[in-house]
């Protein structure tokens, strides 16, 4: 069956989000209840904002007043100096301000984004597994990039754009209105309202390729992260033509996405272009015929001039500043979506710390499924004694490792209780419970950095002699000092510069150095060879030793001096009791032992040299 490319729904697709909510929102970054140094910083930026709006409004004024003398006083050597000098005064300190007020706010834009970018990151960690597990990394990744991006974009523009924009077109056209008449007033109304009309439609109609654009882009660097993730499998069949086709029809849709929202702009920028130069060269024809008929002044005719141009630049910039909130707004659409998402499993309004004196672990009539149509779990009991180890075996798909995810609460279970030393886990908090439980994965993923770093990852706190001590009982700390670096190594991404063993090791160092009460163990050495494997048995026991120990495993072998071991079958417990209980029996653990030791046989004869 050919691999499909279809562009599948995405968790991060917009439905909708109320852009006026995102607005909304925003604004209490702007005036934050807990920085008085930060409001401080807006009182100044306003402050700056209005100084250079008035001096902006009183320069044409000082323009004309010096025209107005050099045509009076001409031929008799008059030269304005204290008028130009004002004028050149009014100029400099309307550019001043506004530099400064750009400078003063930058502390608050930055603030906000990094508040925001803060709080997006901490709300994706305290969602829940099933959230994750649907995840696209590179769309998540890039939906937080343009949403942190987006914020400043609409912070900046919205405070110091369009509020100071409208405030002088409106200080404007009243002083055209009381220097010039009703007429001309209402040429500036006409084409101000066009413009604004012509803006909006536009920038609306735009807006749906602009997620379009986004969503493609959230397509192609999803495919591009998925195929250098997997570089090994697509090596291993040679399928780099295919990935490059299905990378390539990703950029090709992103491609047309991006070609129809630059055209929309074009045609919105023409639009625009179009208004303002009729509104413009209406207002210069009723000037000059006035100027011409003695009725104003050549200063009177350069004022009008002046107070359009300067009236029509922040318009023409109108525009483009409402574009870019559409887009930021646009942009932030879909991090503020991922606000919204509940998790799945959260603490209890009174949720109490965990208190683990024993470390009874108990299963009560658990029945669970990931599905309501499919139940993994059915009506499952046991319980773990202190300082015992017991076992959960069974077929692939019988639901052990779904006993852990359970135990860490990355669900909560349908039916039934978990609980330790008597407390439900869903009546304490999520940070107790996990505090209390040490976790060795199947496939240990390490973080991009040092050997160090992901032992200390167990405890962040832990001076260099508690890492090294983890790491001789895990039995690894003598390969880390033979590395040219030691402790500095770097691992690469997920771990994949050592090997398998040298991971599951590393994984056993930092659960060493958590130091939690209860440990488990899921399919800790399936996937390692027979050698490798008895190595690290002798250490998960060494680690195991008086704590309250679950070991989820597929080689029976693993499991032999567990003090109970269940047998899971199709999500209920078929057989219980010892080892020696369990082949007595003759049942199933006494078929799958029989099945397994044979392959373990045919396998040492073929690691045997000839």
């Amino acid at each position: 069956m050919k691999p499909k490319d279809k562009t599948q729904p995405s968790v991060f697709e917009s439905s909708g989000y109320s852009q006026r909510r995102a607005v909304i929102n925003l604004c209490r970054y702007l005036w934050p209840q807990d920085r008085k140094d930060l409001r401080g910083r807006v009182a100044a930026a306003v402050l700056c904002l209005v100084l250079a709006k008035v001096l902006g409004v009183y320069v044409p004024f000082v323009l004309k007043e010096a025209i107005d003398s050099l045509g009076a006083s001409a031929g008799l050597g008059f030269f304005p100096v204290g008028l130009i000098l004002a004028y050149g005064t009014a100029r400099v300190g309307a550019a001043i301000f506004g530099e400064l007020r750009d400078y003063i706010f930058v502390n608050v834009a930055q603030s906000a984004q990094r508040r925001i970018a803060l709080m997006t990151f901490r709300h994706l960690h305290a969602l829940s597994l099933d959230f994750h597990l649907s995840r696209q990394t590179g769309g998540l990744s890039r939906v937080i990039e343009r949403g942190t991006r987006g914020i400043q974009t609409v912070l900046r523009f919205m405070t110091f754009n369009i509020l100071p924009t409208l405030f002088e077109i409106v200080l404007v056209t009243a002083v055209i209105y009381w220097h010039f008449g009703f007429s001309y007033a209402a040429v500036i109304f006409v084409t101000i309202a066009l413009y604004i009309a012509a803006t909006l439609a536009v920038t609306n109609w735009r807006t749906q390729f602009r997620k379009e654009m986004n969503r493609e882009e959230n397509d192609a660097n999803n495919r591009a992260v998925d195929s250098l993730l997997n570089f090994e499998t697509v090596k291993y069949f040679g399928n780099e033509e295919f990935e490059y086709a299905r990378f390539d029809r990703s950029q090709e849709r992103y491609e047309k996405a991006a070609i129809k929202t630059q055209a929309a702009l074009s045609i919105l920028n023409m639009a625009q272009a179009f208004i303002i130069g009729a509104g413009l060269t209406v207002i210069m024809l009723m000037a000059g015929a006035a100027a011409a008929a003695g009725k104003a002044t050549v200063g009177d005719f350069v004022l009008v001039n002046t107070f359009l141009i300067q009236l029509y630049l922040p318009l023409n910039f109108l525009g483009f500043v409402y574009r870019e909130i559409k887009d930021g707004l646009v942009d932030m659409d879909q991090m503020f979506e991922l606000l919204d998402v509940a998790p799945s499993v959260s603490d209890a309004p009174a949720a109490s710390e965990l208190r683990v004196s024993r470390g009874v672990v108990e299963f009560r009539n658990v029945t669970f499924g990931y599905l309501p149509e499919r139940t993994i779990l059915k009506d499952v009991s046991f319980t773990i004694q202190p300082g015992k180890t017991l076992a959960v075996v069974g077929s692939s798909g019988a639901g052990k490792s779904t006993l852990s995810r359970l135990l860490f609460r990355f669900y909560d279970a349908a039916m039934g209780s978990v609980l330790i030393d008597g407390q439900d886990i869903r009546s304490v908090t999520q940070k107790s419970l996990r505090r209390h439980i040490g976790v060795v994965p199947q496939d240990t993923v390490l973080f991009n950095d040092s050997i160090g770093y992901n032992i200390v990852y167990g405890q962040p706190d832990a001076d260099d002699t508690a890492v090294q001590e983890a790491a001789r009982l895990a039995s690894i700390h003598g390969f880390i000092e033979k590395l040219p670096r030691g402790y500095e190594t770097p691992v690469g991404e997920r771990g994949l510069k050592i090997s398998g063993g040298e991971k599951q090791r590393v994984a056993i160092a930092r659960v060493i150095l958590k130091k939690p009460q209860i440990l488990v163990f899921d399919e800790a050495t399936s996937s390692l060879d027979s050698h490798t494997e008895k190595d690290i048995q002798a250490a998960l026991r060494e680690v195991s030793r008086n704590h309250t120990t679950l070991v989820i495993a597929h080689r029976l072998s693993t499991v032999v001096e567990a003090d109970e071991i269940l047998v899971l079958n199709n999500g209920r417990i078929v057989e219980r009791g010892t080892h020696q209980d369990l082949l007595s029996a003759q049942g199933e653990y006494a078929a799958l032992w029989s099945k397994q030791l044979q392959a373990r046989r045919v396998e040492e004869s073929e690691e045997t040299p000839r």
